[in-house]
């Protein structure tokens, strides 16, 4: 049995489109905003609605595919794992920031939406269902450091 686990699973919407951009050595990112949504009652039957905003990353064709068939508002399926990083911003503070490296994508919704980004694409590629990155099995994306970052 493995000694820790890191896996994360969302169903959430966009907050904004994503950015894909490319790394100085020319791997694919893509980064955009997750909203999910906790809804309950409160004591007093009120309904009540707490919104967490989570930042996903991308790598590689999964990227690509993001950057291409993703907006805001798009309902969407991540999983991935937990990363935490720092930087130091432009006063010189340092920050720590929290991101989810999706290693899965499943666009959700519904059909409509699906059939309008297909029918709004290049008719030469095929249509995105699901996409997913390399499995467990394949190497591991390449060590990418806060400078090969374009964000």
């Amino acid at each position: 049995m493995a000694g820790s686990v890191n896996k994360v699973i969302l169903i959430g919407r966009l907050g904004r489109d994503p950015e894909l951009k490319y790394t100085p050595s020319g791997a694919p990112v893509c980064k955009f905003s997750l909203a999910t949504d906790a809804v309950w009652k409160d004591k007093t039957g009120e309904p009540q609605k707490q919104t967490e905003w989570h930042n996903i990353v991308t790598w590689g064709k999964l990227a690509e595919i993001c950057g291409e068939y993703l907006t805001k508002g798009k309902q969407v399926y991540i999983e991935g794992s937990i990363r935490s990083r720092e930087y130091e911003d432009k006063s010189g503070n340092k920050r720590t920031v929290h991101e989810i490296i999706a290693r899965q994508m499943t666009m959700l919704g519904s059909r409509a939406d699906t059939e309008r980004a297909v029918s709004e694409r290049p008719a030469t590629e095929p249509a995105p269902s699901e996409r997913t990155a390399p499995p467990d099995g394949a190497p591991p994306e390449p060590e990418i450091t806060d400078e090969d970052i374009p964000f």
